[in-house]
């Protein structure tokens, strides 16, 4: 059960899912209702499969290109850490490679549930990351299961958020979306450092031992 938290409480702080609503809302404002609901729900789905793929296959790119959970942990730390200072100075967009030309090729598509939703917004390099150190620190099969399991949480609570998105980002309001992400970027911050830290003390360890 501790380790179900742990999972689903980075997971979907590195998601932020309150972060990607404005633009799912923007995204899908000239679409009917029932096409809003298949989007929010193919969005979650194809979140949910990379996730997944990238927890069961992650740590044999790893091996294919030679470099060790050590470096992953440090880059993905660094990634996770700048995703939560854009969430802190309200870059989060820019952060997440949506300039002016990508959002004007996203308000093109006609499909936006893969790309730019599921990802990069979502299902990010940071996440990602974060799920292939899970998946080489817990080898057990219950441990397994329960990130798993944790996995499926945070998609179906992305689904539920985008379902509710309009009515989120009218209650709340941009100011109130804005402050939550802002709380949200400091913990993103601190898991990123964290990350870091242990790696770093583990290593330091290790050469002295």
């Amino acid at each position: 059960m501790q380790l179900f938290l742990l999972t689903f409480t980075a997971l979907i702080s590195v998601v932020n899912p309150l972060g990607t609503l404005p633009i799912f809302v923007g995204l899908t404002k000239d679409k009917a209702p029932k096409e809003i609901q298949r989007t929010a729900i193919w969005t979650s789905v194809n979140m949910l499969i990379i996730l997944l793929i990238s927890f069961f296959l992650g740590k044999y790119v790893l091996q294919f290109f030679g470099i060790s959970l050590s470096s992953l942990k440090i880059a993905g730390g660094l990634i996770i850490a700048s995703s939560g200072f854009a969430l802190l100075t309200g870059n989060f967009t820019k952060h997440k490679g949506m300039k002016k030309r990508e959002k004007d090729e996203a308000f093109n598509k006609s499909d936006v549930s893969l790309t730019p939703l599921a990802i990069p917004m979502l299902a990010g390099p940071g996440t990602i990351s974060l799920l292939i150190s899970f998946q080489s620190e817990h080898p057990e099969t219950w441990e397994k299961l329960a990130i798993i399991l944790a996995i499926i949480t945070v998609s179906f609570s992305v689904c539920f958020l985008l379902l509710s998105s309009k009515v989120i980002v009218k209650s709340l309001g941009a100011t109130g979306i804005q402050a939550l992400s802002r709380i949200i970027g400091f913990i993103v911050i601190a898991i990123g450092i964290e990350y870091i830290r242990s790696t770093v003390v583990s290593e330091i360890g290790l050469l002295f031992s």
